[in-house]
């Protein structure tokens, strides 16, 4: 039987998640030397080549890819035993990592979560504000913030917000300038306001529905954002049509600096869910962060067992 090192093991698992010897070396604390040396120790005892070194990147060869699905969930597995082993004590600690959109974040997450923090000092939360669709295991999040009708079956999905609808509006000076909308299609003739999607890199399609009937419409117009908080600031400014979550326009609508047209064509849909993996073990940390932000939260004692 081969002798098998487990720091070598982890060293390759860590190489491999990161496709980069320098990154691997910062997240492991040791020289990039000693790294490849691990590595190609490890490879010669196996007599099999783990990973093809460019210089630009470090990806892994089919064995090499087949060695991480095997061993890379039990060094995860470990690691989230013993971090579970020390938040056995007295004040819950830890980081808890979230990737999230950006106004999530601002008008729920952050409000949400900030009493939590005031009262476990030892808890951190790291926000990665992302639009695109984000691997959560794949980049090592403990969760991530989606509609709920958008979430893939595999993860557990906790409801952190009401119900919602998607908005069309545009400034009183646009309107000025250009008639207002009655169809999904007029919206063909108007100057709209795009999001690039960060993940497949197209456009968003704007999605309507009216009388259980959907209908999607390709727009076109001016300028292109890839965060809505600049769209809605494009929306302010004049520039054009904008389609968002009702949420984001809420205060410029009921202040009039914004109108909203095609209102019968958005219905209603599943809200922001806080979602992770179905066979995470949630630490104490992650499991008060969970019960801060669900809709409806648990006693305290029950939200520290489980989530």
């Amino acid at each position: 039987m081969v002798k098998r090192n487990l720091n070598d093991l982890l060293y390759f698992v860590t190489v491999a998640r990161e496709g980069s010897f320098t990154r691997a070396a910062s997240v492991l604390g040791v020289t990039q030397s000693a790294l490849s040396q691990a590595v190609s120790s490890l490879e010669a005892r196996l007599h099999i080549r783990l990973l093809t070194r460019t210089t630009r990147s470090v990806p892994v060869t089919a064995a090499g890819d087949r060695l991480l699905s095997a061993i890379g969930h039990r060094f995860d597995e470990i690691d989230a035993e013993l971090h579970q082993l020390t938040e056995m004590r007295d004040k819950p600690s830890g980081l808890v990592r979230i990737t999230c959109g950006e106004h999530v974040a601002r008008a729920t997450l952050v409000p949400k979560l900030a009493p939590l923090l005031l009262q476990y000092p030892d808890i951190k939360v790291e926000f990665d504000v992302n639009y695109g669709l984000r691997d959560i295991v794949a980049d090592r999040f403990d969760a991530g913030v989606r509609f709920g009708n958008t979430i893939d079956k595999d993860m557990i999905a906790v409801p952190i917000g009401p119900t919602l609808r998607m908005a069309a509006a545009a400034s009183p000076a646009y309107f000025q300038r250009h008639p207002l909308p009655k169809t999904p299609g007029d919206l063909i003739t108007h100057n709209c306001i795009n999001m690039r999607m960060q993940t497949a890199g197209g456009l968003w399609t704007w999605d309507f529905e009216r009388r259980g009937k959907p209908l999607s419409v390709r727009v076109d117009g001016q300028v292109i954002f890839n965060t809505s908080a600049s769209i809605v600031d494009a929306a302010l400014a004049g520039m054009g049509i904008a389609h968002l979550p009702e949420d984001e326009f809420a205060p410029h609508l009921e202040q009039g600096r914004l109108i909203r047209v095609l209102d019968d064509w958005c219905p209603p849909f599943p809200g922001y869910y806080l979602y992770y993996p179905s066979r995470r073990q949630p630490s104490l940390a992650f499991s008060l962060v969970l019960n801060a932000l669900r809709v409806t939260p648990l006693p305290l004692a029950i939200a520290a067992g489980s989530a």
